[in-house]
Order: structure tokens, then C-alpha cells, then sequence
């Protein structure tokens, strides 16, 4: 049975996992005999060490993300894979990352965040690993963690990355994809059959974690006439707990939603949403077609996210010096913007090539070390493990 180790970064909830969850459920639903399986390099080196660096960024974003910005912008996204924070990285965890791979032995490692990916892009440059490995990103843009030259496949979000990694970078064109930000499956499916409201409703997301700046964001809406919210808390149960204690009938608070299904139906049931630039939540959005509302973004790579969906009109950036019901009223009541909004949506989702049976026959190629064709672009891969060659 052939085996693929999915390795997105650390435990908490976050679109790495996200998406590494989506191609899971992609494969397993059509794929019964491959073996597939979640890790964490981090979690995988030390339980205690990966809870320390989840609260202490949690903390960092969240108390002081001014720092955390300039860390971000010196460090991992400076246009240098040489910086010494990456030296630092490969210094202590590469050799618990081939041990990993000596441990499970996979055919196959797909990389949902830029860490392990950098890891194996090393070993790969030294002919240390001729395992495949692809690398499917979850942002709108490529730091420079991810690893580039000694990759085999890059499954891209948008066109831009697909130029950056071929000019930039210099990795050939064969081995670049424009599939998007994978989404599950769930997000597919449309349920828009129930009674509309007459006042539209709202969604405001701060993300699971419940960082974002919204508590101020809902001290306007607490005398709203115009538009019922329904507000995702995530695991910010002092959020919860403030406005539960409104007891206002149009700002509704939800905790935690675990179930992809509920969620799908939230996005259904609403007309519009205010949250910030994740690069998961803003492609299930644009799978839904929800004109999107930006109150904030967390330093570093949400604010390069923002970039992009700005300058690609797919989103719009709340002033937070005009009131924001009118902001909100101009766009959802306007149907000329609307419909330039789902123009720039559809114009984003013309750009993917390949689709997720696209997607499920590119690994099956791999696994199976043979040739994968896609609008005449061509890869050939001929594979073999090196059962002795993990070694640094």
C-alpha cells in the first residue's frame, strides 16, 4: 500500500490544516488503497516544544504585532532563503525531519505550510531524498520559507505565484499548477433553497482563534436598523460572553464550529462578510460568491494577502473612519458593484487549470512514477526511495 505523509505546521486550527484536511478528504473519498497520514514536524520533535511556540505566537500577534511584523518582513519574507533565521531552523530540526521520514517511510509528502517544506527542499538539493514532494500554498503570494528549486510539483493559488516561481526562482514551468487555495468539498455544495430574510444578514469572522479587531467593530452595530450579525467567536469566549449579555436580537454570537456543514450553511444563509484576509476563508468565501468586507489584518501574512485581493478587486478594505453600515450599504445594495465583485470572482477561478480530480490524478501519477500530462505541459518523474540515503 502506497503511503503520503501531509504536513502542514503545529496543532492549533489554522488554514494549513485546513487545506491539508481538504486534499485528504479529496484522496481517501476516491483512493481506498493509499495509506495517508497528518504530521507535524514540530509536534513530531517535542509535544512540550510545540505548545510553547503556539501560545508564545498566539501572544506574539496577538499583545505585540508590531514585532512580529518586522520579524516576518527581515526574516521570512525578505527575498533571501540564506537569512539566519532559516539557517537556524534547518540547524535544529532537519535531522528530526529525517528520522520522520525514515520512521514512516511515505511514497509521497505533501507540504501545506513553507517549514517542512524549506526542510525538504534542502535535502532534496543534496540529493538527500528522492521521495516526490509537492507543495500546495495556502496564501495568495510564496514566502521565503517555502522551498522552491527542489520541489517537484507547486500546486499555486494564482498566476502571479506561477510567474514569481518561474522568473524569480527559476523552477521550470512542467512542475507548476494553478489550482487555487483548495477548499473541502463541503464549501462546494449549495443549499440556497431556504426563505430570505428582508434584512440582509452578516457574517463577522475574527478567525478560529478569535484574534482579530472586532470587539470595536460591533460597538456600531449595537443600535443597527439596517443589517442582522452573526458573529464566529472562534475560541474567544470573553467575545462570546460580551455580547450574549447585550441580549440584542439583530448581533448573534457563535462559538466554535467544528462541523464543515454548519459552516457551508452559515456562508448560505448570509449576505455578505466581514473578516480578515486568511487565504482559506477568503477562497471558501469566493467558492460562495459573498461580496467580502476586510476589518482587519493580522501582521505579516495577512497584510500581503490583502495586497493581492485588493489590488485584484475581490475584496473590499473597511474605513475605519467613515461609518461602516454605509461602507457595507453602498456595496451589498449597489448591483453594479455587486456585479463587478462577481466578475473579479469569476475572472480569479478562470485562472486554475487544474481541478480537484486534476489534482487527485497529479498524486496518483507520482505515486505511481508515471507521466502526467495537463495542457501540454509535461512531467515525468521516475521515483525510487533511498532506503539508505536519509542520512545528512
Amino acid at each position: 500500500m502506497k503511503k503520503i505523509v501531509v504536513m502542514p505546521l503545529l496543532r492549533m486550527p489554522s488554514g494549513h490544516h485546513q487545506v491539508a484536511e481538504a486534499l485528504i478528504n479529496m484522496f481517501e473519498k476516491q483512493n481506498k488503497n493509499v495509506e495517508i497520514k497528518k504530521m507535524d514536524i514540530m509536534s513530531y520533535t517535542s509535544d512540550v516544544l510545540e505548545k510553547i511556540v503556539t501560545s508564545m505566537y498566539l501572544k506574539w500577534i496577538r499583545y505585540t504585532p508590531g514585532t512580529y511584523e518586522q520579524v516576518y518582513k527581515r526574516f521570512i519574507n525578505s527575498h533571501s532563503d540564506q537569512s539566519g533565521l532559516l539557517k537556524l531552523y534547518k540547524k535544529l530540526f532537519i535531522k528530526k525531519m529525517v528520522l520522520l521520514l525514515q520512521e514512516e517511510n511515505p511514497d509521497l509528502i505533501i507540504c501545506t505550510h513553507g517549514f517542512p517544506s524549506f526542510l525538504l527542499n534542502q535535502l532534496k538539493l543534496k540529493s538527500k531524498l528522492d521521495i516526490p514532494v509537492i507543495n500546495v500554498y495556502t496564501d495568495f503570494f510564496v514566502n521565503d520559507m517555502w522551498g522552491k528549486n527542489g520541489i517537484d510539483v507547486h500546486l499555486v493559488p494564482n498566476q502571479e505565484i506561477r510567474w514569481e516561481l518561474i522568473h524569480e526562482f527559476g523552477v521550470p514551468e512542467r512542475n507548476i499548477h494553478v489550482t487555487g487555495i483548495p477548499v473541502h468539498e463541503e464549501f462546494l455544495f449549495t443549499t440556497k433553497d431556504q426563505i430570505r430574510s428582508s434584512r440582509k444578514r452578516i457574517l463577522i469572522s475574527g478567525g478560529n482563534s478569535g484574534l482579530g479587531k472586532i470587539s470595536s467593530l460591533l460597538e456600531e452595530f449595537k443600535k443597527s436598523k439596517r443589517f442582522d450579525y452573526l458573529v464566529l467567536c472562534g475560541n474567544n469566549q470573553k467575545l462570546f460572553n460580551q455580547i450574549s449579555s447585550w441580549k440584542l436580537s439583530h448581533i448573534k454570537p457563535i462559538q466554535y464550529l467544528t462541523s464543515r456543514s454548519e459552516m457551508n450553511l452559515l456562508y448560505e444563509q448570509v449576505d455578505a462578510i466581514i473578516t480578515k484576509p486568511g487565504g482559506v476563508t477568503i477562497s471558501e468565501v469566493i467558492q460562495k460568491k459573498l461580496p467580502i468586507f476586510i476589518h482587519s489584518a493580522l501582521p505579516g501574512q495577512e497584510e500581503v494577502n490583502l495586497t493581492f485581493l485588493t489590488n485584484r478587486g475581490l475584496v473590499f478594505e473597511i474605513d475605519h473612519e467613515q461609518p461602516i453600515e454605509i461602507q457595507l450599504l453602498k456595496k451589498i445594495a449597489n448591483q453594479k458593484q455587486l456585479s463587478i465583485c462577481h466578475k473579479q470572482m469569476e475572472s480569479y477561478h478562470k485562472e486554475f487549470e487544474v481541478n480537484e480530480q486534476g489534482i487527485l490524478v497529479l498524486i496518483e501519477s507520482l505515486l505511481d512514477g508515471k507521466t502526467y500530462k495537463h495542457n501540454s505541459s509535461l512531467i515525468s518523474h521516475e521515483y525510487r526511495i533511498k532506503q539508505k540515503g536519509l542520512s545528512i
